[in-house]
């Protein structure tokens, strides 16, 4: 029986290089996805992220804002779905990239480590950008960059060791 676990990816099967190979495009096709909609739906600004969380200003009773505070119920929803969802997006790329032999030490735990913080930033964030104040889109925007950010860095060298990269005969 194969050691699997004393491997590095470009040492895995054959099978077992593609099962990782799909599985971390399909995570980056819905992750690349996710990311488009916050564009969508923020233009990838602070004040798009205040306003789609906290709504739009007014500047009289007589406006009708064109986004709306989200309410607490669809905030928790957002919340509960995403840090779940995530979580498991970041165990399972942060499990294959651990194989990985191109970036190892403290750069490869930082890495796998720092997209669970992100999670807990980006989307306790919202919160403090619906109810506390509209300036914390920054703090929203930072982790959510560092969560992406470590994403895709992880899907690359993965990616690479699996199909560039081969084993030393």
């Amino acid at each position: 029986m194969d050691q699997i676990f004393l491997k590095r990816l470009y040492e895995f099967p054959g099978k077992l290089k593609v099962l990782c190979f799909l599985t971390v495009l399909n995570l980056s096709i819905g992750v690349g996805i996710g990311l488009y909609y916050v564009g969508y739906t923020t233009q990838y600004s602070s004040i798009g992220t205040a306003e789609h969380f906290a709504g739009s200003k007014v500047s009289d009773d007589f406006d009708i804002p064109a986004k709306y505070p989200k309410p607490f119920s669809e905030l928790l929803n957002t919340t509960h779905t995403h840090v779940i969802s995530m979580t498991f997006i970041f165990f399972i790329i942060g499990g294959i990239f651990y194989f990985n032999s191109i970036i190892t030490g403290a750069m490869k735990t930082i890495l796998i480590v720092e997209p669970f913080i992100s999670i807990i930033m980006t989307f306790g964030g919202i919160w403090l950008v619906r109810f506390i104040h509209p300036g914390f889109s920054y703090f929203v925007i930072l982790s959510g960059i560092l969560m992406y950010l470590s994403f895709f860095i992880m899907a690359s060298i993965i990616f690479y060791e699996l199909s560039i990269k081969s084993s030393p005969s």
